[in-house]
């Protein structure tokens, strides 16, 4: 039996996450959940899973929370109430909870960062699914995983597939990853992108993107921010600085291909030119089973892989035009410091504002780019964790503030190039 604390218990990472430990109770069981703002599914949840602690975001709203579930009928209350906590202490707390074994980190965003945080100086396994961790404060994390002890599993599907893939190697070693030490043996790194929901799009139709496209996904169900990005093939430009902070490489051996039918989840080149790849159905349980049962495998009952029914697999290289958001990243990536986090900020603002539909679609690689080119004056080499959080909160007004400019009487962000 193995005890989870499970960050962003009812974001798309957290459901998924309880819908394993419902189909496998003998081998997992709950102690510790966090959530935003959706009370009524974290009540269902804490009837189900009786966990020891309940942490909400947003402090205010614990006593409501408190109220609900005294209002239940007494047959129907938690056997054990649980305790409620509330506010960044309390996410802290229960990433941290002392009878966790494994963090499940689904809390979209560097609002996670903390949490993530608070469980590796907890010294508690962390089945990482939050890209911001690494992405915005690598320079900060590597150093506080080494000194923890704490293991890293990736919970991505691509960082997963990388992961599993190196398990069938003379050098696979989690205590390896996030050292930022070259994975030994391992010469390149193939992310596949499905391509999003533009994939199909000539990039000069862009221009007549709306939300409803960009939030419809061909492949995926994920969230509404994940699956903008994912359009942009940002989400695609934050793995490849995760997976340079997992897996050591440098940023021109972790390359991105275009895989339509999302079949090949991710793939490895070693030394003597063998390629390895994970293949499996389009379904995030896969990764996160993985994490929770590592280092064994769980005999399931999904669906099996039938290549015979795909038909084809397809690989082509992405359009640059299209998804001006990669050349981005990797830029921010190779700069290194605290421009990461900028660029993360950048790119989470931008998409909000979108998703509000206070900007065009085009405008979010612009004003990503804008803040990035403002940041290189500021950039800290090696950051502490208050360099890191200024970055982010200066990023994200820079961009409220970027965005709001007027030109005539249209703010700049609503103006397609």
């Amino acid at each position: 039996m193995k005890t989870l604390s499970v960050l962003g218990s009812t974001g798309s990472i957290g459901t998924q996450t309880l819908e394993i430990v419902r189909e496998f109770p003998e081998r997992f069981k709950v102690v510790a959940l966090t959530a935003g703002n959706n009370l009524d599914l974290l009540v269902d949840q804490i009837l189900e899973h009786q966990p020891e602690v309940v942490a909400l975001a947003d402090g205010e709203r614990v006593g409501e929370l408190r109220q609900r579930l005294e209002a239940l009928e007494p047959g129907l209350r938690p056997a054990r109430p649980p305790e409620l906590l509330g506010g960044g202490d309390g996410l802290c707390a229960a990433a941290a909870w002392p009878t966790a074994d494994l963090v499940v980190t689904g809390i979209v965003g560097c609002a996670g960062l903390l949490p993530t945080l608070a469980a590796i100086r907890a010294g508690k396994d962390l089945a990482l699914a939050n890209k911001e961790t690494l992405i915005a404060a690598g320079p900060v994390v590597l150093p506080e995983l080494e000194a923890s002890g704490s293991r890293l599993l990736p919970a991505d599907s691509e960082h997963s597939a990388l992961f599993q893939c190196l398990q069938g190697t003379p050098w696979a070693d989690t205590a390896r990853l996030s050292t930022g030490v070259p994975t030994p043996g391992l010469r390149r790194i193939q992310l596949t992108a499905s391509g999003g929901a533009f994939r199909d799009w000539d990039a000069a139709d862009l221009v007549k993107a709306t939300v409803a496209d960009a939030t419809s996904h061909p492949n995926w169900s994920m969230g509404r921010k994940i699956t903008v990005d994912s359009a942009t093939l940002m989400n695609k430009g934050l793995e490849v600085i995760e997976a340079h902070y997992l897996f050591g490489l440098d940023y021109d051996h972790i390359e991105i291909v275009i895989h339509p039918q999302s079949i090949i989840h991710s793939m490895v080149e070693l030394a003597d030119s063998s390629v390895l790849a994970q293949l499996g159905w389009p379904d995030m349980k896969l990764p996160i089973l993985y994490c929770l049962s590592w280092p064994q495998r769980i005999d399931t009952p999904w669906p099996r892989l039938d290549l015979t029914q795909v038909g084809q697999l397809t690989f082509r290289k992405p359009d640059r035009a299209k998804y001006p958001c990669m050349e981005l990243a990797y830029a921010a990536g190779r700069a290194g410091g605290t421009m990461p986090a900028a660029m993360n900020a950048a790119n989470e603002e931008a998409v909000a504002l979108f998703l509000e539909e206070r900007i065009h679609f085009l405008a979010i690689p612009r004003l990503i780019e804008q803040v990035c080119d403002r940041h290189r004056v500021d950039l800290h080499p090696t950051p502490s964790l208050d360099d890191v959080l200024a970055t982010d909160a200066w990023a994200r007004r820079a961009v409220r503030e970027a965005a709001a400019a007027p030109v005539g009487s249209v703010p700049v962000g609503l103006l397609p190039r």
